[in-house]
């Protein structure tokens, strides 16, 4: 059996395994040799008897073992980082830049409070943050962090999961007294859908879901307004001009105002993860750090939002 402060280590290493996606990408981030990560698994597969990896010269795949250690794992990683920011934070000011890109909808929601809190802390740290809803290239453009909503399909950098967001199907209570209410996702093609282009399954597909179930389907609606932005398809339905399908955080106080009206409830299978996402490296500055926690403790307080 390992010593627990090995075990500690070797596991905090396989999360770093598995979050990056190959041995060698682990080992240049963690600073050491890919012989030197592959002993290491090795040695924590044979002191829990069980195998973590199916490795190949293309990829690489957990286990049912190495599924359930993972979360684990992953988790004690951050609390060591948490410990250690717990230090940090008091005996070091921060400088420098950090440039950032945001979506739209959070930018606007929370990220612009968030982040200017977080600079009045650190006085001598300056943000520059854009709102885009572009996937930027962070290497490229030089940008330090990046606050994503969607799938993370770019092995070539490192996403840590924030937040999942929900959507919703909404319409205003005025367009209700004039249409008969959708009962079931069908009834949406006999409605004017207003369309929100910015999302990946399409433009007009719809990932809905019987409810009580998991299984996600596309439904294809019909309308006559699509735009890039979600905030003037929101001004739209709640002017009464159709139904859409939007972030349940951007529409979370209309919907407690009444200016609009979730229905359909339970059959839109649209969930997004919302993740902090920056380029590989070895040590991760600190002002970094500290914003990304600074940023999911400020999700956190509004979860329920999402």
């Amino acid at each position: 059996m390992l010593a627990t402060h090995e075990y500690a280590n070797d596991l905090i290493l396989f999360a770093l395994i598995v979050d990056c996606g190959s041995f060698s990408k682990a080992a240049e981030s963690a600073g050491i040799t890919s012989s030197v990560v592959s002993k290491r698994i090795g040695r924590l597969e044979k002191s829990l008897g069980a195998r973590l990896l199916y490795r190949t010269t293309r990829s690489l795949t957990l286990t049912e073992n190495g599924q359930a250690l993972y979360q684990q794992a992953k988790e004690i990683g951050a609390k060591v980082q948490e410990a250690l920011y717990a230090v940090s934070e008091k005996s070091e000011e921060l400088t420098g830049t950090i440039r950032m890109s945001v979506p739209t909808i959070s930018g606007e929601l929370l990220l612009s409070e968030s982040v200017a809190e977080f600079c009045a802390q650190h006085p001598s740290l300056k943000v520059e943050m854009r709102l885009e809803n572009r996937f930027v290239d962070l290497v490229e453009e030089g940008i330090d962090l990046a606050i994503r909503t969607g799938t993370m399909p770019d092995s070539s950098l490192i996403a840590r999961p924030i937040f999942d967001s929900r959507w919703v199907i909404v319409c205003s209570p005025g367009y209700l007294e004039s249409h008969p209410e959708p009962r079931c996702a069908e009834d949406l093609l006999g409605h004017n859908c207003l369309t929100y282009t910015y999302q990946e399954s399409g433009t007009a597909n719809w990932l809905m879901k019987r409810p009580g179930r998991n299984e996600i389907y596309e439904l294809q609606v019909n309308g006559n307004l699509s735009a890039n932005n979600a905030r003037a398809i929101r001004k739209a339905v709640i002017g009464g001009h159709g139904i859409a399908m939007v972030p349940r955080c951007m529409v979370y106080e209309d919907l407690q105002d009444g200016k609009l009206t979730e229905i359909l409830a339970g059959h839109c299978g649209k969930v997004l993860g919302i993740y902090a996402v920056y380029p590989y490296t070895r040590n991760l500055p600190l002002k970094t750090r500290l914003l990304i926690e600074h940023i999911i403790g400020s999700y956190q307080n509004i979860g329920h939002y999402f």
